[in-house]
C-alpha cells in the first residue's frame, strides 16, 4: 500500500488555551458549471447581515470517524496512529472527525468563517472545515478558521472538526465551534470541468477504515485522493471521479472515501492560488509525483518519507480489477467532476455497468460504482428496463458519450437533461 490516511499536525501549542480563530480571506474554486477562465479574487463590500450559529457537537454517530463526547467536549475516540513501521506511507498521527448535519441559511452567503474554544496539548491539532451547497452541488472542503470563500452564492452550510494528535500525545478537548456567515466577498468564475494523467496504485486493505469511515470490502468501489478538501462524506458520492485507463477504453465513475496516496493536502488540482500546499508545482502535478520523478522536496512527502512511487490516487480493489481490468499499477486519466459543472444523476445502486449503446446488448466500456455521481449530457430512448427506482426505455448519455439506463439513477440534480 501505498498511502497515509492522516495527516501532520500543523499546529502545536503548549497546554490549554482557547483559539479564537477568524481572519482573512482565503480564495476558493470550487465545483460551478463551466465558465469562463478564472481571473483575480474579486471583492464586494460587506453585507449588512450575518447569520451566526453554533456547531452541534453533541451527537456522534455512524458518520463520524474516531471521535467521542465527554462532559469536558468532543475529543478523539482513540488516539492510536495507524502507521506500519518507519517506512510505512501511513501517517504516524491519529485523526478523528466529526460531520455536522447542514444548516439552511436565511439568505445566500459568499464567506464563512469559525471560531474555535478548545483546550489543546502540545503537537495536537483542531480544524474546522465548511462546505457550501448550490445548484451545481457541493463546493469543496475549506477551513474556515481563517475565512472560507465561495465562488458562487450557498444555501447551505455542512461543518466538519478534525482533531490529530502525536504518537504518545495529548489529545485536544473541543468546546465549542461558533460559525459566522456573510455576503461580504466573492471570487471569480471557477474553471471547467479539470482532467489530469496521474500514476494509480491498488488500496487493497480490506477490513480497514477509509477516512470517512467506510469498512473497506472486497472488491471494492472508491478512490482516495491526496486531500480531504474532496473527501466525500459515508455513503455518499457528493466527490466522484472519472478515472479511465489512458486508452480510454476503460472507464469508471468513484466517490472519493479516502485520504491518499502519501500526502494528505495535496489538492493538486486546484490553481496554484488556492492549492493548499506545493504551490510551486504546476497544476495537475501531484507532490509525489515530483518528489519521485524530480526530487522536489528532497524526494520526501509532508512526513518527511522517502516517495517511493509517483502516486496521485489509489483505487479500491473492485475499481482497479473490475472498472479498469488492471493488472499492475498504471497511469492513467481522472477527472475531478466537481469542479464541472451540468446535470449530474446519482447512481443507486452499483456497480452499474456504462455501456457504448441504449441496450443490455451494447458493449460494456466501464462502470459507474453505487452512490457515484454521473455528469449526464442528455438522454435517448432505447431499450425499456426494469430497475430499482422505475421501469424505463430512458438512456443517459454521459459526458464520455457511454450510457447508463435511467432505471439506476435515483435522482438528478444541477439542472435538467435535454434529449440528445
Amino acid at each position: 500500500m501505498t498511502r497515509p490516511r492522516r495527516r501532520t499536525p500543523t499546529v502545536a501549542l503548549v497546554g490549554s488555551l482557547t483559539l479564537l480563530l477568524s481572519a482573512a480571506l482565503l480564495p476558493a474554486v470550487n465545483s460551478v458549471p463551466a465558465a469562463p477562465a478564472a481571473g483575480p479574487i474579486t471583492l464586494i463590500a460587506a453585507a449588512p447581515h450575518t447569520e451566526e450559529w453554533g456547531a452541534d457537537l453533541s451527537v456522534v454517530d455512524s458518520d463520524d470517524v474516531n471521535v467521542r463526547r465527554t462532559a469536558a467536549g468532543l475529543r478523539l475516540g482513540a488516539a492510536r496512529p495507524t502507521g506500519r513501521g518507519a517506512r510505512s506511507p501511513h501517517s504516524a498521527v491519529a485523526e478523528g472527525m466529526l460531520l455536522t448535519t447542514p444548516r439552511t441559511l436565511s439568505r445566500p452567503v459568499t464567506r464563512v468563517r469559525a471560531e474555535i474554544s478548545a483546550s489543546i496539548p502540545a503537537g495536537a491539532t483542531v480544524e474546522a472545515q465548511v462546505r457550501g451547497w448550490r445548484a451545481a452541488g457541493w463546493t469543496e472542503w475549506r477551513a474556515a478558521t481563517a475565512g472560507a470563500v465561495f465562488d458562487r452564492p450557498v444555501t447551505r452550510v455542512q461543518t466538519r472538526v478534525v482533531l490529530t494528535a502525536p504518537t504518545g500525545g495529548g489529545t485536544a478537548t473541543v468546546r465549542a465551534v461558533r460559525l459566522s456567515a456573510d455576503a461580504a466577498a466573492a471570487v471569480s468564475a471557477a474553471t471547467p470541468g479539470r482532467t489530469y494523467r496521474v500514476y494509480a496504485t491498488r488500496i487493497g486493505l480490506v477490513g480497514e477504515l477509509t477516512a470517512n469511515g467506510r469498512t473497506v470490502q472486497p472488491r471494492d468501489h472508491f478512490v482516495a485522493l491526496p486531500s480531504r478538501r474532496g473527501l466525500s462524506p459515508l455513503n455518499t458520492g457528493d466527490y466522484t471521479v472519472r478515472v479511465c485507463t489512458t486508452s480510454g477504453s476503460r472507464c469508471e465513475y468513484a466517490p472519493v472515501w479516502d485520504v491518499g496516496p502519501w500526502n494528505t493536502r495535496d489538492d493538486y488540482w486546484n490553481l496554484s492560488s488556492v492549492r493548499e500546499n506545493w504551490k510551486n508545482l504546476p497544476q495537475g502535478r501531484p507532490e509525489a509525483q515530483a518528489a519521485y520523478q524530480s526530487g522536489y522536496n528532497g524526494g520526501r512527502d509532508q512526513f518527511g518519507r522517502t516517495v517511493l512511487n509517483p502516486a496521485g490516487v489509489d483505487l479500491a480493489d473492485g475499481t482497479f480489477w473490475d472498472g479498469l481490468q488492471l493488472t499492475t499499477n498504471a497511469w492513467v486519466d481522472v477527472a475531478y467532476l466537481w469542479t464541472g459543472g451540468g446535470p449530474r444523476g446519482v447512481v443507486g445502486d452499483g456497480p452499474l455497468n456504462i455501456r457504448a449503446g441504449a441496450s443490455t446488448s451494447s458493449a460494456i466500456r466501464g462502470l459507474a460504482a453505487r452512490l457515484a455521481h454521473v455528469p449526464i449530457q442528455c438522454y435517448v430512448t432505447g431499450q425499456s428496463v426494469a430497475g430499482p427506482y422505475r421501469t424505463t426505455t430512458r438512456w443517459n448519455r454521459l459526458a464520455t458519450g457511454q450510457y447508463v439506463s435511467h432505471a439506476y439513477i435515483s435522482g438528478v440534480y444541477g439542472g435538467s437533461v435535454p434529449v440528445c
